[in-house]
């Protein structure tokens, strides 16, 4: 039986508690506002981040785990695991994972196997929290690599935000910038494909939005029995709206997890945010 151990970045947004729970081991990205450094999830919570952001006449920045982050963490689990799994924030997005694969060459090149997820949030921790059971199970890292690629190729994640101005200041904007031009107030709704962000349509009002989501899901998924993640940044009152919509559309296995959208991703995706990571479960 392999002893595997599971690494991902901070832009998962799981709790310090889901990743303890599971044996998952968090590098966090740096949140820099007006010169201090925050280390996410550590430093700055979502709670005390939102109010900031909101209040601040200046955008928060972040800045990918150093090489040497990674480099401390891998050194430590290769002292008791086989070999490591390193799973991460899409490449389009973030530096992250070159950090994360310098790292690797410099510590163990065999050992250490690191992924690009194609995604962000929620949809990064599905893939996380799938690569933890297999590990636990057992699984070879090549069996937990070909998971992985089967499953990035299976899941979504679709989103709305309150306003685009976060994403465009934050250089994150890609594709999305199609709908710069359009009439003030409007909704996006967005989707990651390859890695990028994509227009996926807009709306005139969060609630319609949120329909445009469900609608692509059903459309995507029917009645393939899925799990499902529903989460926010500072929008709880639309999140549980989205969460009613997604039961009553899919047939989705189990509660849906509910999560936040912490603060590595909040700077770009600003107060207001609301998505939804879906992955089937025969994957």
């Amino acid at each position: 039986m392999s002893n595997i151990a599971i690494v991902t970045d901070s832009t998962a947004d799981l709790t310090a508690r889901t990743a303890a729970e599971h044996g998952i081991a968090v590098v966090p990205v740096s949140v820099i506002h007006k010169g201090k450094t925050y280390l996410d999830g550590i430093d700055i919570t979502s709670e005390a981040f939102y109010p900031m952001l909101r209040s601040s006449d200046e955008l928060p920045t972040t800045s990918q785990p150093a090489p040497l982050q990674f480099q401390e963490v891998y050194e430590r689990l290769l002292e008791s695991a086989d070999g490591i799994v390193s799973i991460h924030v899409s490449g389009e997005l973030s530096a992250t994972v070159d950090s994360a694969r310098t790292a690797a060459a410099s510590v163990s090149k065999e050992r250490i196997h690191v992924v690009d997820s194609g995604f962000v949030s929620y949809a990064l921790a599905l893939q996380i929290l799938e690569a933890a059971r297999l590990a636990r199970e057992g699984s070879i890292a090549e069996d937990i690599l070909t998971r992985m690629a089967r499953l990035k190729d299976k899941m979504e994640l679709a989103f709305t935000l309150d306003t685009l101005h976060y994403l465009h200041k934050g250089g994150r904007i890609g594709m999305v910038s199609a709908l710069m031009g359009t009439v003030l107030g409007i909704k996006p709704v967005i989707r990651i494909e390859d890695g990028h962000l994509v227009p996926a349509g807009k709306a005139r009002s969060t609630t319609r939005a949120l329909s445009s989501i469900v609608d692509i899901l059903s459309k995507r998924y029917g009645q393939e029995k899925v799990t499902v993640a529903v989460g926010h940044g500072a929008g709880a009152e639309y999140a549980s709206m989205l969460r009613e919509m997604v039961i009553s559309a899919l047939n989705v296995d189990g509660e849906p997890a509910a999560f936040e959208i912490g603060p590595a991703v909040g700077v770009h995706a600003g107060p207001g945010a609301v998505g939804v990571a879906v992955r089937p479960v025969e994957y």
